[in-house]
């Protein structure tokens, strides 16, 4: 064994190191884009589903529910609608805004400014491998946002347990 074949065998071993190290970086990148990926689904205090229906049957079957409900629609926004009247491309995202007093006035009498999160809204959407979603705004979320206190907490509940069953009716038929 000459000087120069140790020499060829430690670039080697070191070349090798070198792969694994480059190898274990884009690991570690890739895991941190995905959890990355992963937290903006989990946005403070936003709950989404996926629906498993299109986007536009899904905000149909949304809007029903919510009427079915005795809840009043005020608006349905189409997003999408609005970007193409400008020439910008957007993917299917509609909001309804919906609500009924009796709800969302005990929350407004205890803290005014939860008036900027009412009436309520739901979010269909279509993602880039087009699955359609369906989020909305956690009431518990909003109650801690605007310090409601213990007095508003079966509104909370009440509130809550209405949004997850319209949102889950309309997403899983």
């Amino acid at each position: 064994m000459g000087l120069g074949q140790p020499h060829r065998l430690g670039r080697v071993l070191d070349s090798h190191a070198d792969g694994l190290l480059i190898k274990a970086k884009a690991f570690a990148l890739t895991a941190v884009i995905c959890l990355w990926g992963v937290q903006a689904m989990a946005a403070d205090g936003l709950i989404t589903i996926r629906s498993s229906l299109g986007p536009k049957e899904t905000m149909s079957r949304l809007e029903a529910e919510v009427r079915a409900k005795g809840m009043t629609v005020f608006a349905r926004v189409d997003h999408a609608a609005g970007a193409a009247e400008v020439g910008l491309p957007l993917r299917p995202t509609e909001v309804l805004i919906f609500g009924n007093p009796k709800g969302g006035t005990p929350l407004m009498q205890a803290a005014q400014t939860v008036g900027i999160d009412l009436p309520l809204k739901i979010l269909v959407w279509q993602d880039v491998s087009g699955t359609t979603w369906v989020s909305y705004n956690d009431p518990a979320w909003l109650a801690q946002r605007h310090g409601l206190g213990a007095e508003v907490e079966p509104t909370v509940k009440a509130l809550s347990a209405a949004l997850s069953a319209v949102a889950k009716t309309t997403a899983v038929p």
